[in-house]
């Protein structure tokens, strides 16, 4: 299957924007970077990608269509992930501030991934963009078109998880850094958690 080079090009430069955008991915990313450290904010931003697969092959076999067509669904997927981030946000601000010697540690990286996958998948505006960005560069001429928006998928979110794992890994390094202030940076994270379920509620 070969993409005419112009429209993949254009793809790509679309994708990189949107990569490099600070997001609610990003922004995710950063937080439990800050409350965990650099190997949490790497696992967040490898979670987030791992959910964006759920996206990619929602589109490409009509699942986000179907949940575009039913508005509850909708409402019911972004309270579900409003409530998740929440929940977060609640454990991150009461969190109990450990030692300095073991910053980096407070937010397992098992943990954070996990949560990255969940925030990810319960994000419906994720599937939406994909429904709305994916179908644009297909041409049946091609090829069956699942199968490009599978590939065109992958292509964004590789290259968001690099960089959604870039955005991590730094905000960590900027918490060890800071590692008599971890009680700041829990309330820091909790905010941000906090932002994003408001976000994704009122969005």
């Amino acid at each position: 299957m070969a993409f005419p080079p112009a429209t993949l090009l254009a793809f790509l430069a679309g994708a990189l924007v949107l990569n490099l955008t600070p997001g609610s991915d990003v922004l995710f990313a950063i937080a439990s970077g800050l409350q965990g450290g650099p190997k949490a904010g790497m696992a967040a931003g490898f979670g987030v990608g791992i959910g964006g697969i759920f996206h990619t092959c929602a589109t490409a076999f009509g699942l986000a269509a179907l949940v575009a067509a039913h508005p509850g669904t909708l409402d019911l997927v972004r309270w579900a992930g409003a409530a998740y981030l929440l929940w977060i946000a609640v454990k991150s601000w009461r969190a109990v501030v450990p030692p300095p010697e073991s910053v980096g540690g407070a937010l397992l990286p098992r943990d954070a991934f996990r949560r990255g996958v969940i925030t990810n998948v319960l994000n419906p505006k994720v599937a939406l963009f994909m429904l709305a960005y994916l179908p644009q560069f297909t041409d049946p001429a091609i090829g069956p078109l699942w199968q490009q928006m599978l590939i065109l998928g992958g292509i964004v979110f590789t290259g968001g998880t690099v960089i959604t794992m870039g955005y991590g890994a730094s905000a960590g390094w900027l918490g060890t850094r800071l590692a008599r202030r971890m009680g700041v940076l829990n309330k820091v994270a909790a905010l941000l958690f906090g932002g994003l379920a408001a976000k994704l509620a009122l969005d």
